[in-house]
């Protein structure tokens, strides 16, 4: 079992603490043991110095001077750790784009009255931002707004001859034109996500410099779909605003029905806060004194900032609320 140093060093949480010790004396593998049993860490990937992304590989380069200091195909640590990064940067902007396609496809089936359980909560959010990406609103009805706005965001992921107009309209002129000059503006979310995957390959592009541009282009689109989840979210889902509540394991409550909403888009959990809602007689008949809805994560944050939900814990430590013993669904 861990000793009390041992347990400080993990995490200056005493819920957490106590969770690790538990973890131990149950013999459960947790984030820590896998980190431990990880060291040391391989020296070449942390320097972004080693490479499989063809089948010569995998190779690796000697930042000393004492071993290759080439790859096979002849990439030079600077190719080698500007293709890694590039690679990084994609893989982003696909989680965060992804997210915002699915609200997306979510906010087109709501204009054409297919998403029963999903409305729009903000209209003015909604004539907002669709004034920003030049959708006329004046005597229009919302759904109408909507459709236009939704098939806007989904041709924003791939490759068009103007703008993704959620790349060109949420940064001030002066910005706008910086990125213009530098060949920063991105064609297509998806787009530049396949050109990274493309360019990072053997035999394509070998030139640092022009890999980081492509690769701060692909950030970009990064950008662009961080803010256009944001924005379908609000539309969908009502503005945050501030609240009080309340975090940490002492959320999970003795006798309730706990469940924990983790992941990373709130297409699901929005809707889960609200069934919840109307189930809490049906589990205080069953036994419990009411289900308990808490959040983890970034799905956690959004329930959070729109209805108050309680966050249990955050990524790093998500096995403890499992370890707790009173999660009954997560």
């Amino acid at each position: 079992m861990a000793d009390g140093k041992d347990l400080q060093s993990k995490s200056m949480d005493p819920a957490i603490r106590e969770m690790i010790a538990k973890a131990a004396t149950m013999e459960i593998k947790t984030v820590w043991d896998r980190y431990e049993a990880m060291q040391p860490q391989c020296g070449f990937g942390d320097a972004g110095l080693c490479c499989r992304h063809c089948l010569q590989g995998p190779c690796r380069i000697d930042p000393f001077g004492e071993g290759p200091s080439e790859g096979i195909c002849g990439a030079t640590a600077d190719t080698m750790v500007a293709r890694g990064l590039d690679r990084a940067i994609a893989a982003g902007t696909a989680a965060h784009s992804g997210h915002a396609k699915h609200l997306a496809h979510t906010l087109l089936k709501v204009a054409k009255g297919q998403a029963g359980s999903y409305s729009i909560k903000e209209p003015e959010k909604l004539r907002s931002v669709a004034t920003r990406m030049s959708i006329p609103v004046e005597g229009r009805p919302d759904n109408d707004i909507a459709l236009d706005l939704a098939n806007a965001a989904l041709a924003d992921f791939h490759e068009k001859d103007t703008p993704v107009l959620w790349a060109a309209t949420v940064v001030n002129p002066q910005r706008a034109k910086v990125l213009t000059d530098l060949g920063l503006v991105p064609k297509g979310i998806d787009h530049e996500i396949s050109e990274i995957m493309h360019r990072t390959l053997y035999g394509v592009d070998a030139d640092p410099v022009n890999l980081l541009l492509g690769g701060m282009r692909c950030a970009v689109a990064d950008l662009a779909g961080c803010y256009m989840a944001t924005d379908i979210a609000d539309i969908l889902f009502g503005i945050p605003k501030p609240s009080f509540t309340e975090a940490n394991l002492g959320t999970l409550k003795a006798g309730a029905v706990n469940i924990a909403l983790h992941g990373h888009n709130p297409l699901l959990s929005d809707i889960l806060v609200t069934r919840a809602e109307t189930r809490n007689e049906a589990a205080i008949a069953a036994g419990a004194s009411g289900i308990n809805i808490v959040g983890i994560c970034c799905t956690g944050n959004e329930i959070m900032m729109r209805h108050g939900i309680p966050a249990c814990t955050h990524s790093v430590s998500q096995e403890m609320a499992l370890i707790t013993g009173a999660l009954d669904a997560m």
